[in-house]
Parts: structure tokens; C-alpha cells; sequence
């Protein structure tokens, strides 16, 4: 009795390996795995620091130094409205925002935080960031000016 139990249970343990389930694909065998990275598309978003976003900005650009004071209003403002989706450094509902500037013109930043629904209806950026972020649109968060041009400071510090 010991001996069949203690079969049944090395046979259990073993049966529950990691081999790769075989799916049959129009006559192919393929792992799933490979079935399911073959049915996700990825998503790419281009770096365009010429894109300028479409909004009330059409040329905005930073000091050489960060405005201490400004940066401060802009992270008051991104802590309560932006931070439920936005980390710096990690991805979350949105992007990281460490080096935006790297990635985006500060007139297309200052614009999405500005323009907010019509920047994701029309441009090819936030068009193909939505999709890369599964549809989870940003919130239009009816910034002012001057506001949005803090944050824009605030996200230079990150």
C-alpha cells in the first residue's frame, strides 16, 4: 500500500512538468507560447522630437536652467493628478515620464496636458500610445497654462 502511494505521488509530481502544451495551427504544431507571442502585435511608438502635438503650443522652450519654484508648483500638480497613472521610472496605467524630453518636443507635452482629448483622437502619437497602453485614455485634467507649463518643468527633474 505505501509502495502504490507513494508511486501515485512520484507519477503526480512528474506529470506536472513544464512541458510545453502542443497546439495544432492549420497543420503546424506549435508550443502555445509561440502561438500566443505570434498573435500579439507589438505596438511601436517612434521617438519625434519634431512633432509638435496639436493644441495651443506651437513653440515653447525651457530655460537652461530648471525654475526651482516652478518645478515645485508642477510637482504639486502632477502628484494630485497624475500620479495614479504615471510613475517616473516604471510603466504603469500610462507611461514612465523620466526623460519625456528625450522621446517628445515640449510643445507635444505641453499640448497633450493642454489638449488633451483632441491630441488622442488626432495625433499619430498619442494615437499609437493609446494602443500601446490598451485604450486606457488620459483624463483631460483642465489644466491651466501655466500649470501644465509647471508640470512640463516639474517633468524635467525626473
Amino acid at each position: 500500500m505505501k509502495k502504490t502511494l507513494l508511486f501515485a505521488l512520484v507519477l503526480a509530481l512528474v506529470s506536472c512538468g513544464d512541458s510545453p502544451k502542443k497546439e495544432e495551427s492549420k497543420g503546424f504544431e506549435m508550443s502555445r507560447a509561440t502561438t500566443k507571442a505570434a498573435t500579439k502585435k507589438a505596438v511601436s511608438v517612434p521617438v519625434d522630437l519634431k512633432n509638435k502635438g496639436i493644441g495651443p503650443i506651437s513653440s515653447y522652450s525651457f530655460s537652461t536652467e530648471i525654475d526651482a519654484a516652478l518645478s515645485a508648483q508642477g510637482k504639486s500638480v502632477y502628484d494630485s493628478k497624475c500620479t495614479a497613472c504615471h510613475m517616473a521610472n516604471q510603466r504603469m496605467i500610462g507611461p514612465a515620464l523620466s526623460g519625456v524630453y528625450d522621446r517628445r518636443s515640449p510643445e507635444w507635452v505641453l499640448n497633450l496636458l493642454l489638449n488633451t482629448n483632441e491630441m488622442l483622437k488626432k495625433d499619430p502619437i498619442s494615437i499609437a500610445l493609446l494602443k500601446e497602453y490598451n485604450n486606457a485614455i488620459m483624463n483631460n485634467q483642465n489644466l491651466s497654462e501655466q500649470e501644465a507649463k509647471a508640470v512640463a518643468e516639474y517633468l524635467r527633474t525626473l
